[in-house]
């Protein structure tokens, strides 16, 4: 397989990841220009924060979709896992919308003012479509990854910006609602949106699977894809814990509000050199083929645009362009840069971390053994956790530096641990799933 190929097939998953990156400071921006700004950012800030935490259990459905679905018997027995999980993550996300529920979290234990509750209240029902919706976009578009559709998954997160953007704008001049159930909408809307055109433009590799064929197989169990699942599952619940514990931890270290206020500034700057990592999970997924015939040309490809992303992002951090883009283009004042050009420095190598992650990880889906992953996900939450106590704790370390240099060991040891594995990959067979060729 030529370098050309990959790079075109991936081109467009790393362009819908960057832009999945740029929604929520999108909407935010949006909150943040209509009335009584700080109460409703708060609000969207917390709504937003729990339907991302509930969705997050679904958000390897398009790597399980892409490995798994091969013929009609696999495409179906998925579809109905995906769809009662699906279901349960909804009801998950209701339930915490329930005016009692979400009075105790909210003021209970975050001890948000109640005016600035009630408003996240609200916002977190209207965002109620949000797991269904991204579940079914995920499943659909592996869907496309795997009949090298790559673009159509760009053209979907394209039309999610462009509907909200519209929803946002439309709901601002026409109608009083506060800017925390506008910006829930608008999401919602967009994800909807996505959602619908996903479907349609799969609509073909559906009816091709949906065709018994010679090929057609035993269904998989629901155990069986439960077993396989659900080490993916957990590993997103446990990546997307790492926020709030380095909040936590900057909040409790030295120069707390200067490190919250620099630290989001950072960690976007750095997810735009990071994104197409991301999205290589499903490139190695998708063309490693049988046996991993492919592997060493997507390895080739992986190593390549690893080293391109951390020697692009080098040639801002450690030029003027640094202090440049966070003073003039992002606007920090001048007494927040030291919180956020030497952390951004220290991150020099998650970059390439991000793609030689995502390579490893493809690997493991491939062979079927989704816990070594879970694993490794649990090993860098852990050291990042011990790293960021030691630095911002006991070395009383400014926490934007002692964030940066955790997330890196963090993610160092799960590298390193899912490549010590590699020579015990079997060819294939998953813990109680085989993948057919």
């Amino acid at each position: 397989m030529r370098l050309r190929t990959i790079l075109a097939f991936w081109l467009p998953l790393a362009a819908a990841w960057l832009m999945m990156g740029v929604e929520g400071p999108y909407l935010s921006a949006v909150v943040a220009r209509l009335d009584r700004p700080v109460e409703n950012l708060a609000a969207f800030g917390l709504s937003f924060t729990l339907a991302w935490l509930v969705e997050s259990p679904i958000i390897m459905l398009l790597s399980a979709s892409t490995a798994l679905c091969r013929d009609r018997a696999s495409f179906l027995a998925l579809r109905r896992f995906a769809t009662l999980l699906n279901g349960a993550l909804t009801a998950l996300l209701v339930l915490l919308a329930l005016p009692p529920v979400f009075r105790f979290l909210a003021q209970g234990v975050l001890g948000l003012p109640e005016p600035v509750a009630r408003m996240a209240n609200l916002a977190t029902a209207l965002l109620a479509p949000w797991p269904a919706a991204i579940g079914y976009r995920r499943f659909h578009q592996g869907l496309l990854v795997r009949t090298g559709q790559t673009r159509r998954v760009a053209y979907g997160t394209a039309l999610r910006l462009a509907t909200m953007s519209l929803a946002a704008a439309g709901l601002a001049l026409a109608t009083p609602l506060p800017g925390a159930c506008i910006g829930a909408l608008a999401l919602s809307s967009g994800v909807v949106a996505e959602a619908a055109a996903s479907r349609w433009m799969a609509r073909r590799v559906v009816r091709d699977l949906l065709d018994p064929g010679p090929e057609s197989g035993p269904a998989p169990s629901l155990r069986d894809l439960a077993r396989y699942y659900y080490p993916l599952a957990l590993t997103s619940i446990i990546a997307m814990s790492t926020a709030p514990l380095l909040t936590f931890f900057m909040g409790r270290g030295r120069d707390p509000l200067q490190c919250l206020a620099a630290w989001p500034v950072v960690h976007a700057f750095v997810f735009f050199f990071r994104s197409g990592g991301s999205a290589f999970q499903e490139v190695g997924v998708a063309l490693s083929g049988a046996g991993g015939r492919n592997e060493a040309q997507v390895r080739r490809a992986a190593l390549l645009l690893a080293a391109g992303s951390t020697l692009l992002m080098a040639a801002v951090v450690f030029t003027p362009l640094g202090a440049l883009w966070f003073r003039r283009v992002v606007g920090l004042g001048a007494g927040l840069l030291p919180f956020a050009v030497l952390p951004a420095q220290v991150l020099i190598l998650l970059p390439a971390m991000e793609y030689l992650l995502s390579f490893q990880r493809s690997r493991w889906i491939l062979a079927g053994r989704t816990s070594l992953i879970s694993t490794a996900t649990a090993l860098e939450t852990a050291g990042l956790t011990l790293a960021m106590g030691l630095f911002a704790l006991v070395l009383d370390w400014r926490g934007t530096l002692a964030a940066a240099l955790a997330l890196t060991l963090g993610r160092s040891a799960a590298c390193g641990y899912l490549v010590r594995r590699a020579a015990d990959r079997p060819g294939s067979g998953p813990e109680g799933l085989r993948l057919r060729p």
